[in-house]
């Protein structure tokens, strides 16, 4: 297809009065261009509007990890995916409808995400012969034939929106930082947008600089208005509103619905809420959120390294505050001795862990599910710690309460494990009546006869939380090894061996209080794909698609992962095989096969993004194929047959 170059004159409204609108069912964009171009501002808005609009939307922001890279490099392209539907829906597209790039280095590194005879809009005055050089171009792909495939689209847009906010005195670099809106005024109208929430949203973000709010404005409206006056398209989109539950919705991303649970949980104790982190990517948005809440009593410190905000915390616990931490990778390793402490002082302390890729510092902007072996064995002695695990955005609220519930009730701390395919992605959430959710008054210990601070809950093992200071409760908690009756210090190799079983036994007893699995298909069948996290949303698109074609395949999507749910084994047992996506090296399927001897194949990823559903459905394929399920795998485990007795203690 040949490609369409853009004048600097629009032509008159009237040659586009009679464009058809399309109507689709689904579309996904892509806005793609400098770490500094304001990529995740423009597909964030994009995303609002359309929420308002009444989509299903979908979002993955995809950060460089080289924050810093010089600006036209491959190193420094940051993208923002958005799928918008009008049905339900639950991942990104595999493909793109619309690719918009700044630059070539965008391009470069998203065409191949484009699907053929889509629409690419690309800012024509960013293709300057060293803007080519700097994205290893050896030609200039907007003149070489390559995009013949695509509907490209050429607009200038640098040159168009410095004209459009020329009024306002802004300098060159100020008037340059505003043509992403140019840009999101573009497919504003491509997708038949209205432009007043963008709008009331530039003032009231920037209400303190009416020079910069007048001229993102100007811009929005320029790009706007020159799709409406130049033939460029050969039609609009309109993607129809979604039938979602009726309730009141807002847009929420994984880090922000982390806070917000931390929140509610704060609301529903009758607690004040202490968060200690050092800040990390991708978890600084948390420390960010919180401390915007002091009006809700919630209190935030600015740790000056790991240990010290996991040490602050289970301090805190200690003294009877709702205590959570937050990290990411390699700040989740240093932690790991204050968590250990906590294990050995039975405090409750919510650790929040937003995985990253890569070990040391890695990839830090990148998505993976890299940490379940940490969270689950990474601490020395023997040192169980509950592990939980969101599926979507919204679901981490949720996470959350269940993690404080659990803590307090098994005074533990509990661990959760977002992941940066859940904590930067959005989706619309429906936001819950605070007095629906759980009750999370705490049990604290008040009476002061026989007390001591190891006397425990006989049905879950938990010891007494008593608030210091109170008269006749007045205790202290170190890290030694205490008596199994008296909690005083105890050195004694049988007592140590039943304070060991002892607080095993306590953390395994959670599973009695845990919800029962839920098969997303029959409980019988040839193949069951078994998924966590973030692997969810491609995994259930996928099941959902193939059931319907008739395919023999169900869908287990684990949300505790340490102590797994009762009858899990049972449930593995049912089908003849069970595929593990995961964004590791197989570390799900490890544990299902050390704990239930099935062989659980895993398939892997590692790339520092999610799954595509398109990757899903053709492991899918190949399980359910008469070719050899394990050859299809990229890695395979042998069958570990060991057998192991466990000692259980009595209450």
């Amino acid at each position: 297809m040949s490609s369409v170059k853009a004048p600097l004159r629009a032509k008159s409204v009237s040659s586009q009065a009679s464009l058809p609108k399309t109507e689709l069912e689904k579309a996904t964009i892509r806005f793609a261009g400098d770490s500094g171009d304001g990529m995740q501002l423009t597909g964030t808005r994009f995303s609002a509007t359309s929420v308002m609009a009444g989509n299903d939307v979908i979002t993955f922001p995809d950060y460089p990890a080289e924050i810093r890279a010089p600006a036209g490099t491959l190193a420094g392209v940051s993208s923002f995916d958005l799928s918008i539907s009008s049905n339900e829906i639950y991942a990104t597209a595999d493909y793109l409808s619309v690719l918009v790039t700044m630059n070539p280095a965008a391009l470069k590194l998203n065409l191949q995400d484009l699907k053929k005879g889509g629409i690419l809009i690309v800012n024509s005055d960013n293709f300057a012969e060293n803007d080519l050089r700097k994205a290893e171009y050896t030609a200039n792909p907007l003149e070489s034939g390559e995009l013949n495939d695509y509907r490209v689209v050429q607009i200038p847009i640098t040159k168009l929106t410095l004209r459009a906010v020329e009024e306002t005195g802004l300098s060159h670099r100020d008037g340059v930082r505003c043509k992403n809106f140019f840009s999101l005024g573009v497919v504003q109208w491509l997708f038949v947008r209205s432009l007043d929430q963008t709008r009331d949203w530039i003032e009231d973000k920037f209400k303190n600089k009416p020079e910069i709010a007048k001229a993102n404005v100007l811009a929005l409206q320029a790009g706007y208005n020159y799709a409406i006056t130049t033939e460029l398209f050969q039609a609009r989109y309109n993607v129809p509103p979604a039938v979602l539950p009726s309730g009141e919705y807002r847009q929420i991303t994984g880090n922000q619905a982390f806070s917000l649970g931390c929140v509610a949980a704060s609301l529903r104790s009758g607690l004040s809420l202490l968060y200690s982190s050092y800040p990390i990517t991708p978890a600084s948005d948390i420390l960010h959120e919180l401390a915007q809440y002091k009006n809700f009593g919630v209190k935030t410190i600015q740790a000056e390294d790991e240990i010290a905000a996991m040490s602050s915390s289970r301090r805190s616990a200690f003294g009877g505050v709702l205590a959570v931490t937050g990290t990411s990778g390699p700040g989740f390793d240093l932690k790991s001795e204050a968590i250990g402490y906590a294990v050995m002082t039975e405090l409750p302390v919510v650790v929040l862990n937003v995985q990253r890729g890569g070990p040391s510092t890695g990839l830090p902007t990148k998505a993976e599910q890299t940490d379940l072996l940490s969270a689950v064995y990474g601490r020395h002695g023997e040192a169980p710690v509950p592990v939980l695990a969101p599926s979507t955005p919204g679901d981490c609220f949720f996470m959350v309460l269940e993690a404080f519930r659990l803590a307090m009730k098994y005074m533990t701390p509990v661990i959760v494990l977002s992941d940066g395919g859940l904590a930067n992605a959005s989706e619309p959430w429906k936001i819950p009546d605070v007095q629906q959710l759980p009750d999370l008054t705490p049990s604290f210990h008040t009476d002061p006869e026989n007390f001591s601070p190891s006397n425990r809950n006989p049905e879950t093992l938990g010891r007494n939380w008593a608030i210091p200071g109170t008269p006749g409760l007045e205790h202290r908690l170190g890290g030694l090894e205490k008596d199994i009756v008296t909690g005083e210090i105890n050195y004694e190799p049988e007592n140590h061996e039943k304070m060991v079983l002892l607080r095993d036994e306590k953390i395994r007893r959670i599973v009695k209080d845990l919800p029962p699995l839920e098969l997303i298909g029959p409980e019988k069948n040839e193949l069951l794909v078994v998924t966590w996290g973030s692997v969810f949303g491609p995994a259930f698109s996928v099941i959902n698609e193939l059931q319907t074609e008739g395919y023999p395949v169900s869908m287990l999507h684990l949300r505790q992962l340490y102590p797994f749910q009762e009858k899990l084994g049972e449930v593995l047992l049912n089908f003849e095989k069970v595929m593990v996506p995961e964004m590791n090296l197989g570390q799900l399927s490890r544990l299902l096969r050390a704990e239930y001897l099935v062989d659980a194949i895993s398939f892997s990823k590692l790339q520092g993004r999610p799954f595509l559903i398109s990757e899903i459905r053709s492991l899918n394929s190949a399980a359910l194929s008469n070719s050899s399920f394990l050859a299809a795998s990229p890695i395979s485990f042998s069958k570990v047959m060991r057998i192991s007795s466990r000692l259980s203690v009595e209450a």
